[in-house]
């Protein structure tokens, strides 16, 4: 989501978040606007609320709600850590408004602290700007300077706040009767094509933004009829009277994921690949959609499917949950074993698993309990304090583990740091083999749009083979599932119309949509 100084992958990789064993994702944001008939109060600060609680998963840091009653003041509250821990009754009594934006944060290039926190703002002589950013840019450096000799300051190495700082900036077509904010988001568009997605609210409207590429989702939905009448306190009784779709709008809300619409909002539609949209009081309109670069194809994250996403979340016409499955029966065409039972890593591999079953006919069981109110377990110095690690976080079932030949089944692996201890854990508990598939090619390369992945050579699939790998986690055999394989997967049952289709698959392939990023010049 951020940049430091220079143009070079080792540059664009200095100060990112520390990565234990997984992936860490870029951010999330949401933002929601009243009709013509909301009066200013909480109730939109709480349904923002309510929408990053959902998007939690997409960063644990910091997060932040602005709201705005009309006026060229802005109510802020930020803060650094969940959700449920900055926002309080009190806090949230102070956001008051007819439209709001918010966002939770994990750092990647900016450190994390309360100054980077998001959403950004500033004033300008048209008023207050807000920004919540979802992505990183890849020409940061490019842009920054570009800002700076216009001579605008920057607080803090965030390219978030250089998004907000660049939109403040006068068009090269210049403007007449007052700031031309399509035309000034629109410049912004063709000086960083890659990657974000934005909400941008001044104080009567919201912008929703998403990158030419498509690289990073945003979707808009509804405010159900008189739902804003119950949010502090609205009962199953009066939530299930509202299941109509066609109800007229008593607002609007636009999500990174379709997850955090819920029951007192509706899913309408994705934000399109380079599409502006304007959120007024009125309701929805498109502005313009800046086609993707010349000779360019669409990029949508293919590891939203694999690994970031809600499995209720919608893409491309498709439920999350339906992609992984698929995901799962490609992994047993591709790599079939005779085994006893197949199970996952809960919860990241549940979906796959299922589809492994279907396909190879194996039956499906759990073979590990999540303790639910393990906290995070960090990196840890020496072997033995990461496998006990493990064992707080997970119990074998022992009905379905000893004595069998086990396919335990995950989204990724990446460092390889948990997989071991859990197959060491199962054996310990009496399974015969343990045969891991991974829903998944191997992570090989950096990722520079907004998700931290380690370094390539703290990356396992970087081992020689397969073999080494299985060898070094101590599995009985170890398979991930082709590029070609999870493309098909996730391309099997999409739905989408008036365009092109395309997937980023750069952590894959190395392949990377505006090409590496040393030699852009953007």
């Amino acid at each position: 989501m951020e940049s430091t100084e220079g143009n070079s992958l080792q540059a664009l990789r200095q100060n990112r978040g520390k990565v234990d064993s997984g992936l860490t994702h870029e951010c999330g944001v949401f933002a929601a606007i009243g009709n013509e008939s909301w009066e200013a109060g909480t109730e939109i600060a709480q349904i923002v609320l309510i929408g990053l609680q959902a998007l939690q998963h997409r960063g644990q840091e910091s997060t932040g709600i602005v709201t705005s009653e009309g006026h060229n003041e802005f109510n802020v509250q930020k803060g650094m850590g969940l959700v449920k821990n900055v926002f309080t009754n009190e806090s949230i009594s102070q956001l008051t408004g007819v439209m709001g934006i918010g966002h939770t944060r994990y750092s990647t290039s900016a450190k994390s602290t309360a100054i980077n926190a998001q959403p950004f703002v500033v004033h300008s002589m048209h008023g207050s700007l807000a920004v919540a950013h979802n992505g990183e840019l890849v020409n940061a450096s490019t842009l920054r300077k570009q800002v700076l000799d216009r001579g605008v300051g920057l607080s803090t190495h965030s390219d978030s706040e250089l998004i907000t700082q660049a939109l403040c900036l006068i068009p090269p077509d210049g403007e007449v009767n007052g700031p031309d904010w399509p035309a000034r988001i629109r410049h912004l568009m063709q000086l960083a094509p890659l990657s974000y997605s934005l909400v941008v609210m001044l104080k009567d409207r919201i912008y929703a933004v998403r990158d030419p590429y498509g690289n990073r989702p945003l979707c808009l939905g509804k405010i159900l009829a008189s739902t804003h009448e119950m949010v502090n306190g609205f009962t199953e009784d009066i939530v299930n009277k509202i299941v109509d779709a066609e109800k007229p709008a008593d607002g609007w809300v636009v999500a990174s994921e379709s997850c955090a619409f819920m029951k007192i909002t509706r899913y309408m539609r994705e934000i399109k690949p380079g599409e502006i949209v304007e959120l007024t009081r009125s309701g929805p309109k498109t502005i313009d959609i800046i086609p993707t670069p010349a000779g360019k194809a669409m990029a949508f994250c293919i590891f939203e499917y694999v690994y970031f996403a809600r499995p209720t979340s919608i893409f491309e016409g498709q439920e999350v949950y339906n992609a992984r499955v698929h995901c799962g029966r490609q992994l047993a065409l591709e790599h079939p074993v005779e085994a006893d039972i197949v199970g996952s890593v809960p919860e990241s591999g549940n979906a796959a698993a299922h589809g492994y079953s279907l396909q190879s006919n194996i039956p499906q069981g759990e073979l590990l309990a999540k303790n639910t109110y393990v906290g995070r377990t960090f990196i840890q110095p020496s072997n033995r304090l990461r496998q006990m690690n493990v064992a707080l976080k997970f119990s074998p079932i022992l009905t379905n583990v000893k004595g069998k030949r086990i396919i335990l089944i995950d989204d990724s692996i990446v460092r390889g740091n948990t997989v071991g201890p859990i197959i060491k854990l199962l054996r310990k508990s009496g399974a015969k083999e343990v045969h891991i598939r991974i829903a998944s090619p191997p992570l090989k390369f950096p990722c520079y749009m907004g998700i931290n992945i380690p370094t390539r050579e703290e990356l396992i699939a970087n081992a020689k083979d397969f073999e080494d790998i299985a060898l070094k986690v101590g599995a009985d055999s170890l398979h991930y599932l082709s590029v070609e394989g999870l493309v098909r997967a996730v391309q099997k049952d999409i739905k989408v119309q008036g365009r092109k289709i395309g997937h980023c698959t750069a952590c894959l392939t190395g392949e990377y949509p505006g090409g590496v990023p040393d030699n852009l010049d953007w």
